[in-house]
């Protein structure tokens, strides 16, 4: 069955939000939990969205996406009352929700998205929320209005200094673990090489920390290998163990290389479906 956008609106330069018809995503869906999507049932890619948020009354989940590859950008270019073939889901193991103490949640660009609602469940269990969120510029902040509303204390940083502090996440993130009062958990959700300095920079304080990782990932069942990483020694599966693990027994490094396998294909499925794209319309 396809599932209509119900809504859709950007909300900086390559990131976009839609309201999609999944209703039974939705009543099921969980924090931290993800889909699978395919645009159109003929060779269309698959690939995994964080639910930012869920409407089961309305029978709608929100997705939130950064145009950066084919099926990102095909999605972009999409309008209120386009159809998407299949949304799978949700998918992944759910966020551990409880009263931890004080919690701080750290963002980084595009991760925002699938940090909020796990910074919402948080706060409504009880926590003392401070999140840092984190982008290159003003303009490429997402969801700080948010944030905003469910934190206790909001650090914004921008690489160039263009809104709140020219810094990285990692400077405001170390000062408030040298807190007297130092956080009881923390939560990490953005570029990988984010998480893995953000992890480095709490291990020295032994403060549990959580990330999500953002694998490549075909078919979310376990069954491809295409999400597999090494946690503690021994191979995961993001799909179905994760998509959240232990900061701190996550190789990043070998992660990293993983991420970077097909970004030359990636790059040469997006050119050619600009250069498709531009020709609609066109007379033959």
């Amino acid at each position: 069955m396809p599932h209509k956008i119900v809504s859709k609106r950007q909300l900086s330069e390559d990131v976009f939000t839609a309201e999609i018809e999944a209703p039974l995503v939705a009543q099921a869906r969980k924090p931290g939990q993800f889909v699978i999507i395919s645009i159109n049932n003929e060779y269309s890619e698959r690939i995994p969205l964080t639910i930012a948020n869920a409407d089961p009354k309305r029978g709608t989940i929100c997705l939130i996406w950064q145009r950066a590859g084919k099926t990102t950008t095909e999605l972009a270019d999409m309008q209120q009352g386009d159809e998407i073939a299949n949304v799978t889901g949700p998918l992944g193991m759910p966020t551990h929700i409880d009263n931890f103490g004080t919690v701080v949640c750290v963002g980084g660009g595009i991760g925002n998205a699938p940090l909020l609602p796990i910074a919402k469940a948080l706060k409504k269990a009880g926590n003392k929320i401070i999140s840092i969120l984190g982008a290159k510029s003003k303009e490429l902040l997402i969801l700080e209005d948010d944030f905003s509303q469910i934190s206790d204390e909001l650090i914004i940083t921008t690489d160039d200094g263009s809104y709140g502090r020219k810094a990285l996440v990692t400077e405001p993130l170390k000062e408030v673990c040298l807190r007297s009062e130092k956080p009881d958990q923390i939560f990490v959700i953005g570029p990988a090489i984010m998480m893995k300095f953000c992890c480095e920079v709490t291990k020295q304080f032994s403060i549990p920390t959580q990330v999500s990782l953002n694998t490549i990932m075909v078919d979310g069942t376990g069954m491809c290998g295409g999400c597999r990483v090494e946690f503690d020694g021994r191979a995961k599966f993001v799909c179905v163990d994760g998509p959240e693990f232990d900061g701190h027994k996550v190789d990043f490094d070998l992660m990293m290389k993983r991420l970077n396998a097909y970004k030359e294909q990636e790059q040469q499925a997006r050119e050619q479906y600009k250069k498709h794209r531009c020709k609609i319309g066109r007379d033959k």
